[in-house]
């Protein structure tokens, strides 16, 4: 096991491990760390606690010290030092027609480093842009290709639900999301209302699969034969998460509701198959 500290860089960010030593970190606490991008500011989201070593990335990184004041004004200036580069990125973008749009810059803590985030259908020549940058920054630069996932992640914004999207007020990580979950959910298939600002299936539509999963394994599909308290039926119509099935009545005209207990009860849930 591994004494650690969570600690995230943005609002949303993943959550990374690191060592906090006999630091007292406790969490909200603001942190200064040594990544693989260099040094960088960031916040202990959990308080020290111990993990196994599957859920760690080894060597594990210290904790260099509690960020103070004078830290917090140089993560500030590189804000607004990141949105003077913006300025100055895209002047040069647009001064060598390329194909691509900026979306964000980030100053690393220690300016060792400048990253500029873009979106392009393609491949990009950005070489004599990277020159043009290097020249004008004096320090390292990084031109990072992202996605339109992770475009919306950095911009936010409102989605058709009207609250905040998910991807930039708490999710950590993009999980795989697929139409087949919007088909269990009988949700409309058009594009237009399954789809967020980011053009992707949304997120959202994870977020009750499993449970609509264990329903499905559950209850018998549409057109099946069941046992019912009152005889035979057939499947209608199915309300996936309260387990309530429409039977038709063999030999009568009419459509009675049951519970998946109520049907339990007969012994089993399907006595033919709708395939029979």
């Amino acid at each position: 096991m591994y004494d650690v500290v969570g600690i995230r860089f943005k609002k949303a960010g993943k959550i990374y491990y690191f060592d906090p030593a006999d630091l007292p970190i406790e969490k909200d606490d603001f942190v200064i760390v040594e990544t693989v991008r260099g040094v960088e500011y960031g916040r202990a989201v959990t308080s020290r606690k111990k993990v196994g070593e599957n859920d760690v990335v080894l060597p594990l990184k210290k904790v260099v010290r509690i960020a103070d004041h004078k830290d917090r004004l140089i993560v500030e200036e590189n804000k607004a030092a990141a949105q003077e580069a913006y300025k100055i990125c895209l002047e040069k973008v647009n001064e060598h027609r390329l194909e691509m749009k900026l979306v964000d810059v980030e100053y690393t803590f220690d300016r060792n480093k400048v990253i500029f985030y873009f979106t392009a259908d393609g491949r990009v020549d950005f070489r004599e842009l990277v020159k043009d940058l290097a020249s004008i920054f004096r320090t390292r630069i990084e031109l990072r290709q992202i996605g339109v996932r992770d475009e919306a992640k950095m911009l936010g914004g409102i989605g058709p639900c009207g609250r905040m999207l998910c991807c930039s007020t708490f999710l950590g990580d993009f999980d795989p999301v697929s139409i087949k979950m919007a088909k269990d959910q009988n949700l409309s298939l058009n594009p237009t209302k399954i789809s967020g600002l980011c053009g992707r299936l949304m997120c959202c539509l994870k977020y009750e699969n499993d449970e609509y999963e264990t329903a499905k394994e559950q209850l018998p599909d549409i057109g099946e034969i069941i046992a019912t308290p009152n005889g035979p039926g057939k499947v209608v119509g199915l309300n996936i998460l309260e387990r309530i099935m429409q039977v038709e009545m063999t030999g009568q005209e009419r459509v009675l509701e049951y519970t998946l207990e109520e049907v339990l009860k007969e012994g089993a849930v399907s006595i033919q198959s709708s395939t029979d």
